[in-house]
């Protein structure tokens, strides 16, 4: 019995023993994790935490650990990137303000100091004025109504919209401009009614985006194309041109807000960089998705879809 005893008493030291030493080694390690994390999140680098352990826990733990870093690295590059996007995007419209306003009070002042301007000439001085202004107030518009929309509090109001004739009234209104540039317009729009929930407004607005975005950019190859087709789910508007288009590498950036690439599509108003991003914005308000394909002088493409109406 007493050796019996003695052999239980021996387990149970050996057993105290094991979970002593194996206490002490994950203290170790939680302190090697605790003094590692601190330094990698210190220095802002790329690092990881790799520690070889039994402790199935320990390993669980270091697993998320980690994937918290790879989330606080994503969040380090996107706002560096955000900086990055921010102060290009000051500089633009610092210069579009000052591009105007420069201009205005330069015929202001001409006008003052002249005694002898005619009447003609002081009046197209002050109509320049007025565009001039006009345009700075376009541009300050324009980022009211991007933070309306960032803000969520543009609650679009949706209506039963007939997109044939909403594409048919947007692809004209720039007919003149087209024919005018000497472009080659192809319109497919099916005869059939197609219908969706939407903001005829905000739809317009959109349309006018692209297109106007398509003749700026796409000039060069003298020809634009808006097509509207339809599945069992979706209503969708293409407009397309064959100009000098959207490398690869820029592709997912262009809807971005604040993307400001000195090369992009993105520069529709005056250089801020909000002309897509608002396109984008005001479509997914009306529960649609927009993409864009684009192989430089074959064809760059933007689609917008919504959900269909069948009644």
């Amino acid at each position: 019995m007493i050796a019996v005893l003695g052999v239980v008493i021996v387990l149970l030291l050996l057993v105290i023993l094991w979970q002593f030493k194996s206490a002490k080694a994950t203290a170790s390690q939680l302190t090697y994790i605790h003094e590692k994390l601190n330094s990698i999140l210190d220095a802002g680098t790329q690092e990881r935490l790799l520690l070889f352990s039994g402790n199935q826990e320990l390993r669980v733990l270091l697993t998320d650990l980690n994937h918290l870093l790879d989330a606080n690295h994503r969040g380090g590059v996107e706002r560096r990137r955000l900086e990055k996007a921010m102060r290009g995007m000051l500089s633009n419209v610092s210069h579009d303000l000052k591009t105007p306003l420069t201009v205005v009070l330069g015929y202001i002042e001409t006008i003052l100091q002249d005694k002898d301007m005619t009447e003609p000439e002081r009046d197209a001085m002050l109509t320049i004025i007025h565009r001039k202004a006009g345009e700075v107030i376009t541009l300050m518009n324009t980022f009211f109504d991007l933070a309306k929309l960032e803000s969520g509090d543009c609650n679009l109001p949706l209506s039963r919209l007939n997109m044939n004739e909403v594409c048919r009234k947007n692809i004209l209104s720039f007919y003149d401009i087209l024919n005018g540039k000497g472009s080659e317009v192809q319109i497919e729009i099916p005869d059939e009614p197609l219908y969706i929930m939407g903001n005829e407004e905000s739809m317009d607005r959109i349309l006018s985006n692209l297109i106007s975005n398509a003749i700026t950019y796409g000039d060069a190859g003298k020809i634009l194309g808006l097509r509207l087709f339809f599945d069992d789910k979706n209503v969708s508007v293409e407009v397309w041109d064959r100009g000098k288009g959207i490398t690869a590498s820029h592709q997912d950036q262009v809807f971005e807000r604040l993307y400001t690439l000195e090369d992009s599509r993105n520069r529709n108003y005056q250089g801020s960089g909000l002309g897509l991003t608002i396109t984008k914005r005001l479509t997914e308000q009306m529960n649609g998705t927009i993409t864009l394909i684009s192989k430089p002088h074959v064809k760059t493409a933007f689609t917008v879809s919504f959900p269909r109406m069948r009644f």
